[in-house]
């Protein structure tokens, strides 16, 4: 007799999607700078993919606040930090009134959509990787090993 092993799944797990995201990205010196709000705005907008759009993510005052976000000062430095990070990358210029900005996550390909201002061989996939921290020294100047 073979062994069912999604026989139970329902009752084991919530339903609804997920975001799948490389351990390599939870462990590069990019994701571990990020501040609190840049981490939230990053999970925020990752749970727009639907495996099709990565490159039209949005970031969009009116589709975060209504993700609990209430300020549009902290909303700009948090994208500021994602995109400087590698993290985020913008494929469309927003234009007002009413032409919203799209972005992509790196750890993904770019998906080909039309509307988008760059090309798919332009995307820097992985560019998240390319970020050195700086290292820090002491306010009094650089301290001899010991």
């Amino acid at each position: 007799m073979t062994k069912r092993r999604h026989k139970d799944a329902k009752q084991k797990r919530d339903g609804g999607g997920f975001i799948a995201v490389p351990l390599s990205v939870l462990d590069c010196p990019a994701y571990l700078a990020l501040s609190p709000g840049a981490v939230k705005l990053l999970w925020d907008i990752a749970s727009q993919l639907r495996g099709d759009n990565n490159g039209r993510l949005y970031c969009a005052w009116v589709v975060m606040s209504a993700r609990g976000w209430h300020s549009q000062t902290t909303l700009m430095k948090a994208k500021s930090e994602l995109l400087e990070s590698g993290l985020l990358f913008e494929t469309r210029k927003g234009a007002r009134p009413n032409k919203a900005a799209w972005y992509a996550v790196t750890w993904l390909a770019l998906d080909e959509i039309d509307g988008m201002d760059v090309k798919p061989t332009a995307f820097p996939r992985g560019a998240y990787r390319h970020l050195k921290i700086a290292s820090l020294t002491p306010v009094s100047g650089v301290a001899a090993a010991a």
